[in-house]
C-alpha cells in the first residue's frame, strides 16, 4: 500500500539573520532619526551664518538670507590672519606628526634597543594625563624657552598630544607588516633607512593617513593651550580668534557662525583626503599594540 506524499507545506522560512518587516522598520527610522540628530546642528550653524545678525537668534530657518556676516567677518577682522595661523601650526604639526610618529613605531616594532620597553610605557602612559593637568607645567616650560606667543611652542605642545598614540598605532600598523620585506631590503643592499622608506613606508599608507588626520585635527580643533599660549590679534589662532566673539554683554552670532562654517571647511577636506583609508589603518593599528 503506498501512501500518499506529504502535501508541500507553503510557510515561509525565514533565513537566518533576515529581519522581519517590523523590524526592518524600526532598524531605518532609528537610522534617520540618529542622522536628523547629527545633521541638525551643522546646518543650524551653517542657516544661522546666512541670516542678519537681527535674526540670528530666531527659530526661523530662512529669513532675509545674506552673506553680509562672511563679508564683515573677512574684511573687518582678523579672521585671514587666525586662519592663516592654525593653517601654519597645523600643517607643522602634522608634518612632523606623521615623520616622528612612523619613524618611532617603525623602531620600537622592528628593533631592540635599551630602553625600548619604558619607552613604551612612556607611549602608553603620557596618553592619560588631562589638558588640565599638564597646561600649567607646559606653559611654564614654553615660557623658560622663550616659546611662547610663537607658532613653535604651539607645535611642540601639539606634538607631545598626538606622537605617543600615533607612535603607539604606528607600532601595532608596522607589526602587521611582514618582517621578510626588510629581510628581502637588508639582502638587496638597503641601509636600516633605506628599508623604511622604499619598502615599508609605502605599504603603511593607511596608518600614515590616519597619523595625519589625527595630527592635523588635534591642532586645528584644540582651544585650551591655544588661547593660554597666544596673546595679541595677529598671533592669535581661530580657537582664540572666535573668543573675542563673545563678551559679557553676549556674543556676536553671525560672525561666529560664519567664522565656524569656514574653519570647517579644511577639516573637512582632509578628512575626504583620509577617509577611506582611515578604517583600514585604525583597525590594522590596533591589531596589536
Amino acid at each position: 500500500m503506498t501512501t500518499a506524499p506529504a502535501p508541500a507545506t507553503t510557510r515561509k522560512v525565514r533565513l537566518r539573520g533576515e529581519r522581519s518587516p517590523l523590524s526592518s522598520a524600526a532598524l531605518h527610522l532609528t537610522l534617520i532619526v540618529a542622522s536628523v540628530i547629527a545633521v541638525f546642528p551643522v546646518l543650524w550653524v551653517l542657516l544661522t551664518s546666512l541670516k542678519p545678525a537681527a535674526y540670528a537668534t530666531t527659530t526661523d530657518f530662512f529669513k532675509e538670507t545674506t552673506f553680509e556676516n562672511y563679508t564683515n567677518l573677512i574684511q573687518n577682522t582678523k579672521f585671514l590672519t587666525w586662519f592663516g595661523n592654525s593653517l601654519l601650526i597645523a600643517g607643522l604639526t602634522t608634518l612632523l606628526g606623521v615623520i616622528v610618529s612612523a619613524s618611532t613605531g617603525y623602531a620600537v616594532s622592528r628593533f631592540r634597543f635599551p630602553g625600548k620597553r619604558g619607552l613604551m610605557w612612556t607611549l602608553l602612559v603620557t596618553q592619560m594625563f588631562p589638558v588640565a593637568v599638564l597646561i600649567v607645567p607646559i606653559y611654564n616650560i614654553m615660557a623658560g624657552m622663550g616659546l611662547l606667543n610663537q607658532p613653535a611652542g604651539l607645535v611642540i605642545t601639539y606634538l607631545t598630544i598626538s606622537v605617543p598614540f600615533c607612535a603607539w598605532m604606528m607600532k601595532g600598523f608596522f607589526d602587521t607588516i611582514p618582517r621578510e620585506i626588510d629581510e628581502s631590503g637588508q639582502v638587496d643592499g638597503l641601509t636600516p633607512f633605506g628599508t623604511f622608506w622604499r619598502l615599508i613606508l609605502p605599504l603603511a599608507k593607511p596608518g600614515l593617513a590616519v597619523t595625519a588626520f589625527y595630527s592635523f585635527i588635534t591642532a586645528w580643533g584644540e582651544v585650551a593651550y591655544a588661547s593660554a599660549f597666544m596673546v595679541g590679534e595677529d598671533n592669535l589662532t581661530l580657537a582664540g580668534g572666535l573668543q573675542l566673539f563673545v563678551n559679557q554683554y553676549g556674543a556676536q552670532w553671525g560672525p561666529m557662525t560664519a567664522a565656524s562654517v569656514l574653519i570647517a571647511i579644511p577639516a573637512a577636506l582632509v578628512f575626504l583626503f583620509a577617509q577611506r583609508h582611515l578604517v583600514t589603518g585604525m583597525s590594522a593599528g590596533a591589531v596589536k599594540g
